[in-house]
């Protein structure tokens, strides 16, 4: 059985700039995903211990291609990652509300 897989984008040279501040970087651990017939929209938030609120850093908002081609790139990262460092340990099914993604 053959996969159908829509054409790639073509790459093409971008220059890529990132200020300091976006340099630095946001730690999250909750990711809220909704969706539209349009978009894709990821919160990423940071829970503290003792808190009862999370704070949303940053907010992304992705068509639904986008995401799909995002979920993509995760996918074979995280592969290379776990042959490079080993299986990352997720949670059970039971466990899974205990974590933020």
């Amino acid at each position: 059985m053959t996969e159908n897989k829509a054409p790639a984008p073509r790459q093409g040279n971008i220059q890529i700039e990132i200020g300091e501040a976006e340099g630095q970087g946001q730690y999250s651990n909750l990711a809220l995903i909704t969706h539209s017939n349009a978009e894709i929209v990821v919160d990423f938030a940071r829970v503290l211990p003792g808190l009862k609120k999370a704070k949303v850093y940053s907010r992304i908002l992705l068509t639904p291609f986008h995401a799909k081609a995002l979920h993509r790139a995760l996918g074979d990262n995280l592969e290379k990652f776990e042959k490079q460092h080993g299986v990352i340990k997720t949670p059970g099914p039971d466990e899974s509300s205990k974590i933020g993604f």
